[in-house]
């Protein structure tokens, strides 16, 4: 598989069980922070968004965007386990899934700090709404302020501080990211506001939209045998 180094997997998921390890051994005391209920659903859903952010099977170019934008579906799991669990677990799951990724970094952790940033700001508003109002319209709406929040930040730090990023310290230059842009689209004259309205809010809508879609249609399907594990466990 082009791209994906086994052993550099293997020593993040090390990481991740040592997280997982760590939190539960210093809750404190018989008021656990973190019961071992908690962290093993948390864990289950980390690994299938760590597995969806990391191998690059699961990270899908579009032929219309530059190569450098991907859309992958971590967020997914997150997001199911965010209105099972509540937010505190969306919220643990990004962190581990953040921390696991960092030892893969090729951005310095930059590209895995927005991301967190992106994500935080699409789950977290999404699932406040949704535990106060549990119901297929407060599920809509609670997806509708996250993907505002999320294309706000996501539109606005990618144009004006990744890019940037990019070009001071990776050593690539603005024609270089330019050029990927026109070869997709030649509107896209210069990389900011054009970047931004062109090729970054466009691309982070269809990514969010595809998100949306796909946790509606397994939440859906999935939320009967989530109850049904929370009866047994009463």
């Amino acid at each position: 598989m082009e791209g994906f180094d086994l052993s550099r997997f293997i020593f993040a998921s090390l990481i991740a069980i040592l997280i997982l390890t760590f939190a539960y051994t210093h809750s404190q005391g018989k008021k656990r922070v973190f019961s071992a209920k908690f962290l093993v659903r948390s864990a289950i859903f980390a690994a299938f968004s760590i597995i969806l952010y990391i191998v690059p099977i699961f990270n899908i170019p579009l032929p219309i965007f530059p190569s450098f934008l991907k859309l992958h579906f971590d967020e997914i799991p997150i997001f199911i386990a965010g209105f099972a669990y509540g937010p505190m677990s969306a919220v643990f799951i990004l962190m581990v899934k953040t921390l696991v990724k960092l030892p893969l970094t090729i951005t310095f952790g930059v590209g895995e700090l927005a991301d967190l940033i992106y994500s935080l700001a699409f789950i977290l508003p999404a699932c406040f709404i949704y535990r106060k109002h549990h119901s297929i319209k407060g599920a809509l709406i609670a997806f509708l302020v996250g993907m505002v929040f999320q294309l706000l930040a996501s539109t606005f730090i990618t144009t004006f501080i990744i890019l940037g990023f990019y070009m001071n310290v990776m050593g690539m230059s603005e024609e270089m990211l330019l050029g990927a842009c026109q070869a997709v689209n030649p509107a896209v004259t210069n990389l900011t506001w054009p970047f931004f309205f062109i090729i970054s809010l466009p691309f982070n809508a269809i990514k969010d939209i595809a998100v949306i879609v796909l946790t509606f249609i397994l939440y859906k399907r999935l939320h009967l045998i989530i109850d049904k594990i929370k009866v047994n466990e009463a």
